[in-house]
Formats: C-alpha cells, sequence, structure tokens
C-alpha cells in the first residue's frame, strides 16, 4: 500500500486532459478519459508540491499550446523553452493533421541544469493514446535533478512516483481525488 507523500519535487511532468477541440464527434480525447476545463487546471496545487528550485514539463496539444504557457507562470514557472515530438504518421486535426506535439519546459528558482545539450525536438514511434515516447521520461532525469513525478500518469517509469486516475497513485492532491486515494487512507 502506498503511503501520502509528502516530500517536494524537483522535477514534475504534467499530461493534463486539455479540454480544448477535444470533444468533437467521438474522435477526441473525451473517449478514452475525462477531460479538464482550464480553469481547473489552472487551480491544481502544483506549486505545493515543487521545491523552490525546479523544473516543470507539461505536455501540450496545438490548440491548447497559448493556455499552456498561463498555466506555467500561474503556477510560478517561467516558460524556457518547447521540445516537439515529431510523430511518424498523420494524426486528426480541424485545420491541418497533427504530427507533432509538444512540452513546455520551464523552471522556478534556480535549478541545476544536468544535460544542456537537448535538442528542442524528439523523433519516437506513437503508441496506444496519450503514450508518450518512452524516451521522454530519461531526458527528464538526464536533464534535472529530483525527487521526479508525473501527474495524469498511465503507467510507472523507473525512479518516477506518479498520481492519476488511470493508476494506483502515490501521493495526494486535496481537491483532485483519484479513485486510489482510498489507499491512503487504509481503506480497501
Amino acid at each position: 500500500m502506498n503511503q501520502f507523500v509528502q516530500e517536494k519535487f524537483g522535477t514534475m511532468i504534467m499530461d493534463p486532459p486539455w479540454s480544448h477541440q477535444q470533444l468533437g464527434a467521438g474522435r477526441g480525447a473525451c473517449r478514452h478519459y475525462d477531460l479538464m476545463r482550464l480553469d481547473q487546471i489552472k487551480a491544481m496545487p502544483i506549486a505545493d508540491l515543487m521545491k523552490p528550485d525546479s523544473v516543470l514539463w507539461i505536455w501540450t496539444t496545438n490548440a491548447a499550446l497559448r493556455d499552456t504557457y498561463d498555466v506555467m507562470e500561474g503556477y510560478g514557472f517561467q516558460p524556457r523553452s518547447l521540445m516537439t515530438w515529431c510523430k511518424p504518421r498523420l494524426g486528426l486535426g480541424n485545420y491541418l493533421r497533427n504530427t507533432t506535439e509538444h512540452v513546455l519546459m520551464g523552471t522556478r528558482g534556480k535549478p541545476e541544469i544536468l544535460f544542456k545539450a537537448q535538442p528542442t525536438w524528439l523523433f519516437a514511434p506513437v503508441q496506444e493514446h496519450s503514450h508518450k515516447p518512452e524516451e521522454f521520461h530519461e531526458i527528464c532525469r538526464r536533464f534535472s535533478k529530483g525527487p521526479y513525478i508525473e501527474l495524469f500518469a498511465r503507467r510507472r517509469y523507473p525512479g518516477f512516483l506518479v498520481w492519476g486516475n488511470e493508476i494506483d497513485s502515490d501521493i495526494v492532491i486535496p481537491g483532485y481525488p483519484v479513485p486510489s486515494d482510498k489507499n491512503h487512507r487504509g481503506e480497501a
């Protein structure tokens, strides 16, 4: 059984379930999981979970890109760079067909950057819906110090604690209940 984790994190990955252009015609993310409104994402207590000197990575869709900068700044992080995942297949899209996905990296305070030669692109295969490239977690571990956590996680990666609806979460986020919260209260 997992315990409530009270430590602060040095590096966080978030993959919020953005509602931007994800509701239409049964083809968007709404067929895979519950989506969150922008105000719900902005209200998450991310700053409370992070060390004063830390790194935040937020995955975003093309439609949510502009809002992602506001979300990051609202959490107290300075957007620093955008990494683009180049996908070797034609995707969906209302205007252009999406073959990329982006992750915005930002910092708070003065975190130690361990690796300064990471390009702003990643070419990796596409797997099932919302499964991010396996290499990305290693990029984050090589880039900055932990402890490491992933929010809205769907699977575990070595060295990362996790939180989300689809996984046995390692932490509880007040005001954002997930099914595994009962494990932290000792309930069966």
